[in-house]
C-alpha cells in the first residue's frame, strides 16, 4: 500500500513514513507517558465498498491523534467477505507500519507488541459468528486483537470517514 494518510491536526495528507515520524514526535512531547498505537479498518455496504484504515496513537488517559486512509472501491458480496477484508487490511497496515518503524529506528524493541489491531466485530450482533475467526487471523500474524466494545479505532475513528 502506498497510501496517503490524512490528519486533522496537520490538515494534509502524508506518507506512512511521515506518519511514523509524527507518531515519534507526539511521543517525544511527553516521553514519560504511556502510549498505545492501534490500527483499525471499517467499511460500509456490500456491493462496492470503500475501506478506511486508521492509525491512532493514544497517550493513555490524555487524548491522542489519528491518521486515516481510504481505499478504492472494491466488490464485497457478503458481510463475511467485508469483515475478512477489513481484518486483512489492518494486518497488512500493521506489517507496513512496523516495516517503516524498523527503517527509521532499526530493530528497536520498544515497538514490539506495542501495536494492536482493532476489529469491527463483537460478541453481539451480525458479526458474532466471525469473532473467533478474525481474532485468530490477527493472532496468527503475531498481533493482539481487540473487539467491540473496546475496538474504537475501527468502529469510531475509521467509521467517521466511511
Amino acid at each position: 500500500m502506498s497510501a496517503k494518510f490524512y490528519n486533522e491536526t496537520l490538515k494534509k495528507y502524508i506518507s506512512l513514513e511521515e506518519v511514523v515520524e509524527e507518531l515519534t514526535k507526539y511521543m517525544r512531547l511527553n516521553s514519560d507517558a504511556e502510549y498505545e498505537i492501534t490500527v483499525g479498518t471499517d467499511s460500509e455496504g456490500t456491493r462496492e465498498t470503500q475501506f478506511v484504515t486508521a492509525i491512532a496513537i493514544v497517550k493513555v488517559g490524555n487524548g491522542g491523534r489519528y491518521f486515516w486512509t481510504k481505499s478504492e472501491k472494491i466488490s464485497c458480496p457478503t458481510l463475511q467477505d467485508r469483515i475478512y477484508k477489513e481484518t486483512m487490511r489492518s494486518i497488512v497496515m500493521v506489517q507496513e507500519l512496523k516495516e517503516h518503524i524498523r527503517k527509521i529506528f532499526g530493530n528497536e524493541p520498544f515497538w514490539d507488541n506495542k501495536i494492536t489491531v482493532h476489529l469491527d466485530v463483537g460478541k453481539i450482533g451480525a458479526t458474532k459468528d466471525m469473532v473467533e475467526t478474525v481474532v485468530g487471523m490477527v493472532k496468527g500474524y503475531g498481533f493482539e486483537a481487540v473487539i467491540k466494545p473496546y475496538s474504537y479505532v475501527a468502529f469510531a475513528l475509521a467509521d467517521r470517514h466511511t
